[in-house]
């Protein structure tokens, strides 16, 4: 076990899962939620059809796509409300029959002033040969357009716009998707659905989770949204090279820019009433990860946050205005649900981790988290259960100014130490204290 420090912490420890990315039951799953082997339901692979090209008139096949299953799909046995006690169930029960009522209300109001369902397209990544997408569905006004910047509190109130028909396309070539089941509903599948269309269909909450499988080169694509009476809009998908062999996945919150989570309030003010553009990033951290990039230069960089999808524009904002490399985002769905409720956020991050574990089994990763949530106790568990594939873990020490929250006040500690893992841990209190160790040692042990 190997710890480093530039202001002195603890250290962080290892299951070998491999998995076939694409063909493996759990890697199907939503890239939103998390995995689950032996669903049992089949996505039939035979979906490609033929069609003609105005331009040139010479056949275009289109790039068959399928439904990610998601946790709400495939909940397991402890994770049901059904198992869990009485109290826990009727609180549950309670909050979802609201949103729902919310929901419903907002619907109503929406339609009558004549607003209409808009696509929020969000960043997408995948390999050369299948990759994962995701957009979500919302009522806005007619004038309106995605990835505005906004403060937090309006983005949450957003509308969902459940089950609306989207036309997707990579570089111009159309998805043909296959639609499984019902998200809502207790593994419900429904066989007439299983069948090839041109569009797709958002779910309750709006959203829709896609894999596509496709012949694309390593690289930045173009995948475009069309919904009826909207114009086209876009995202980038990062097609990352098999050649890669490190990849970073790291945290937001208080890891890329500045929420001081631990406060309650403060964390809330900073996502919901903050003006986006004055949002701060970690000092020194877009730095380290300058440094990581110029050291692997084929690396992808996955931003794994249990904030909202809510408030991806703002996130985006951030790493792109303070010089952070471009990568997906794999945020959290708060609406809760009948089944699971919201994912906790240990849980989510484990979820997207064994997911990007799946999705590249020949990858090695640097995690790079803060001590105000649970990254210690979660990078821990990831470094345990996929033994040899951590190759760093960074954790920045918030300070006591940051950390200083209601448990504080009770003589708790509101930071986390760090667990005992065979990984070796470099933690500091800003990216340059991070990258004072972690580098010599990343040239060291690959050079």
């Amino acid at each position: 076990m190997s710890i480093f420090h530039d202001d002195g912490l603890h250290g962080l420890m290892p299951h070998d899962s491999s998995h076939d990315p694409l063909r493996d039951g759990r890697a199907a799953d939503g890239w939103r939620r998390r995995k689950r082997a032996g669903d049992g339901r089949k996505v039939t692979d035979d979906v490609a059809a033929q069609a003609s090209d105005s331009q040139d008139d010479m056949a275009t096949v289109p790039i068959p796509a399928r439904a990610a299953v998601t946790t709400f799909d495939t909940a397991s046995k402890h994770e049901r409300i059904e198992v869990q006690p009485m109290l826990v169930r009727r609180m549950r029960r309670a909050i979802t029959g609201t949103f729902g009522l919310w929901v419903r209300v907002s619907t109503a109001i929406a339609r009558r002033l004549d607003w209409f369902p808009r696509v929020d397209p969000y960043v997408g990544y995948g390999t050369e040969v299948y990759s994962r997408l995701i957009c979500r569905t919302v009522f806005a006004p007619r004038r309106s357009k995605p990835g505005t910047l906004s403060r937090g509190i309006r983005t949450m109130l957003a509308i969902p716009a459940a089950h609306v028909q989207v036309r997707i396309s990579i570089d111009g070539t159309p998805l043909e998707t296959v639609q499984i089941g019902e998200s809502e509903q207790y593994d419900k599948f429904d066989p007439m659905r299983d069948l090839g269309s041109e569009y797709a269909m958002s779910d309750e909450s709006g959203y829709l989770d896609l894999v596509a499988e496709h012949q694309l080169e390593p690289g930045i694509h173009h995948v475009t949204y069309k919904v009826k009476n909207r114009p086209e809009v876009s995202a980038n998908l990062f097609i990352i090279p098999s050649s890669a062999k490190v990849g970073i996945i790291s945290d937001v919150d208080d890891t890329v820019m500045v929420t001081q989570v631990p406060t309650l309030w403060k964390a809330a003010y900073n996502l919901l009433f903050l003006n986006p553009r004055k949002r701060s990033s970690v000092p020194g951290m877009s730095a380290l990860f300058t440094k990581l990039q110029d050291m692997f230069p084929d690396a992808p960089f996955f931003y794994l946050s249990t904030s909202p999808w809510n408030v991806e524009s703002s996130i985006r904002h951030v790493i792109s205005y303070h010089g952070f490399p471009e990568g997906p985002l794999l945020l959290r769905d708060l609406d809760p649900r009948p089944k699971t409720f919201v994912p906790t956020g240990p849980q989510h991050k484990l979820e997207f981790a064994e997911q990007l574990m799946a999705d590249f089994p020949d990858m090695k990763f640097i995690l790079i988290g803060d001590d105000g949530q649970k990254d210690p106790t979660t990078y821990a568990t990831i470094a345990k259960r996929y033994p040899g594939r951590v190759l760093a873990i960074g954790i920045r020490q918030l300070s006591p100014r940051e950390s200083s929250g209601i448990s504080s006040m009770m003589g708790l500690t509101s930071t986390q130490p760090m667990p005992v893992t065979d990984a070796p841990v470099f933690t500091g209190t800003t990216g340059a204290n991070i990258m004072k160790t972690m580098l010599p040692y990343l040239k060291q042990r690959l050079g």
